[in-house]
């Protein structure tokens, strides 16, 4: 649901009409950078055999959190990335004073991540999608950028920072919505807050005056309400985890982009891949907990990866 379809106002940003390919984290970028001029030599061979080892085959993708830095988003685990404590699912619905404090943090920091613009390498995977080189996309970011970026068959793991569900009744709504209910039962507090540090993935602000932050109830039943991604210790759904496994199976090949793969959620594409007897390639900067699996592996830009081989890749054959 776009800003234009939800008729809700949203005081500090920008309408579609102003940009016809805003999408829900943000402006496109009509002219994403070649990644050609900023790889070097050792990058380049590495990615000539990356193009080796694919070219030919159709490829499903998996993303994480690795590819959104250049959208200025931090990762969890990246070499240059602050130590994180993610909440818990057990912690969110056991303890209120962590549920205030989360939903307090939530509140500022998704509008940050809804400003969010998707970078070259969301633009490169488009591309990829476009020319017919992919069975489809696995994204471990709950970002939306690639989405924003053009991507079509996009399964979001571990859901989408725009929606929020009442673990009550079911319910599903915009998180535009639940904003403007959290900024009448909390009026000033976006401005109070507005020194905020460090932002997470998952749209977790680095805020600390949460004691008197008001939480929003469910507006049909009254429930308990959580943001739409799957939390740590929380299970992703059966049905979108098989329609993951069948996107690895459709392709030719596995293409890891950004993601350490530290939690199961993303690692079991890796393995299923290698006992399938598939390539995989991962593109990452730093140790990843697939690295035994990989064909390749290569530690350099992501998006400027991307971005190469999105331009080196050849054509599939017509069939």
């Amino acid at each position: 649901m776009t800003r234009a379809e939800d008729g809700r106002r949203e005081r500090d940003l920008p309408g579609p009409e102003s940009n016809p390919r805003l999408g829900l984290t943000g402006f496109v970028s009509d002219t994403p950078a070649s990644g050609l001029a900023a790889l070097g030599p050792e990058d380049r061979e590495l990615l000539d055999q990356a193009v080796a080892v694919l070219a030919g085959l159709r490829l499903a993708v998996l993303t994480g959190a690795g590819l959104s830095t250049d959208s200025g988003i931090p990762d969890y685990r990246g070499p240059q990335s602050v130590p994180r404590n993610p909440m818990t699912y057990q912690q969110f619905v056991g303890d209120e004073a962590l549920r205030r404090r989360y939903w307090a943090r939530n509140h500022v920091g998704w509008r940050h991540l809804r400003r969010a613009d998707p970078n070259a390498g969301h633009a490169a995977v488009a591309t990829l999608e476009q020319r017919g080189l992919l069975t489809g996309l696995i994204t471990q970011n709950v970002d939306k950028l690639h989405s924003s970026a053009g991507s079509v068959n996009v399964i979001d793991l571990h859901g989408t920072f725009d929606r929020v569900v009442c673990l009550q009744c079911a319910s599903v709504f915009p998180r535009s919505r639940i904003a403007e209910i959290l900024e009448d039962l909390n009026p000033g507090y976006l401005e109070r807050a507005s020194d905020a540090g460090d932002v997470a993935p998952d749209a977790d602000a680095d805020v600390d005056d949460t004691g008197d932050f008001q939480m929003a109830p469910c507006p049909v039943c009254g429930g308990m309400l959580k943001p739409d991604f799957v939390y740590f210790g929380e299970n992703v759904p059966k049905a979108r985890v098989a329609e993951a496994y069948a996107m690895v199976d459709a392709a030719g090949a596995l293409l890891v982009a950004g993601s350490s793969l530290t939690v199961m959620s993303g690692l079991r594409f890796v393995r299923h891949a290698f006992k399938a007897g598939k390539p995989v390639v991962i593109i990452n900067r730093g140790w990843t907990r697939g690295d035994e699996f990989a064909s390749l592996k290569i530690e350099t830009g992501v998006s400027e990866a991307l971005t190469y081989l999105a331009e080196l890749l050849p054509d599939l054959p017509p069939q």
